[in-house]
């Protein structure tokens, strides 16, 4: 993995850097607002499509997780899983902002997927 660069300074704090997957190349930027978390994973140069994800609290019920797309392809069930697992996760971490996901992807495998959750986890601002 090649560290780009790695800042924690004003005005919003952020993480980007390179790394490969399944031989193609991959940028990712992790911001963290004070109010939601932005990561774009990107190995087209361009945002790709874009989904909001949030934990929903329930009074009787344990949470759900909801992920919606903004912008982009709707009949990809494999991004919005991966939006769904960094919202989890995140969850699971303690923190209650929500997530803006972007992802341009060559590929939309499984392994390419997985590589990037994990990507994004070892990198976390949350």
């Amino acid at each position: 993995m090649d560290d780009d660069a790695s800042s924690s300074s004003f005005p919003v704090r952020h993480k980007n850097f390179s790394l490969h997957i399944k031989e193609n190349k991959t940028d990712i930027v992790i911001c963290s607002y004070d109010d939601h978390f932005l990561v774009i994973a990107t190995q087209i140069g361009t945002m790709g499509t874009i989904m909001h994800a949030r934990k929903e609290e329930g009074m009787l019920n344990s949470p759900t997780f909801n992920v919606s797309v903004i912008f982009g392809k709707r009949d990809e069930p494999m991004l919005q899983a991966c939006a769904r697992q960094l919202i989890e996760h995140i969850s699971n971490a303690g923190s209650s902002k929500p997530l803006t996901i972007s992802l341009g992807l060559k590929d939309h495998s499984m392994e390419t997927l997985k590589g990037i959750v994990s990507a994004v986890i070892e990198n976390r601002f949350w």
